[in-house]
């Protein structure tokens, strides 16, 4: 954590403190959580829920959090944990009293939704295959 970010966090808090309640979090934070949530397929390769691009829409009210998620598929095995492990970070946050995540099917998830970075991490390594697969084509073993 940078020293503005720990300013910023001593800052709110001390809010909180004058204020009697707890301040909601800001976009960025709720953000900053989800950028730790991620699916088991693309958690060896760091790639988050918002850079899957899984994120519709994010709500903050005085009271909670109401997030809108598309998923990659209906038939994803690890949903329901993947929905959990976004109540948890989101529901860490200072401030946040409840979390409400909702999967919608409309718009449908499309690799297109994906962050740069993600595809890049996803990227088949072409320039590796590809004396591979010209290999193969002449008959030989790899």
């Amino acid at each position: 954590m940078s020293f503005v970010e720990a300013w910023g966090l001593w800052e709110r808090r001390n809010v909180e403190k004058v204020a009697g309640r707890a301040v909601p979090p800001s976009r960025e934070a709720v953000i900053g959580a989800l950028d730790n949530c991620y699916d088991p397929c693309c958690r060896e390769r760091r790639i988050s829920v918002v850079d899957m691009g899984l994120i519709e829409s994010i709500g903050i009210d005085a009271r909670g959090v109401k997030i809108e998620m598309v998923l990659t598929t209906g038939w994803c095995p690890f949903a329901s944990r993947l929905l959990e492990m976004v109540e948890e970070e989101v529901g860490a946050l200072t401030g946040v009293e409840s979390v409400e995540v909702d999967v919608i099917w409309d718009p449908t998830w499309t690799p297109e939704r994906m962050s740069e970075s993600a595809r890049e991490k996803l990227r088949l390594p072409l320039e590796r295959l590809a004396p591979l697969r010209e290999a193969r084509l002449r008959g030989e073993s790899a």
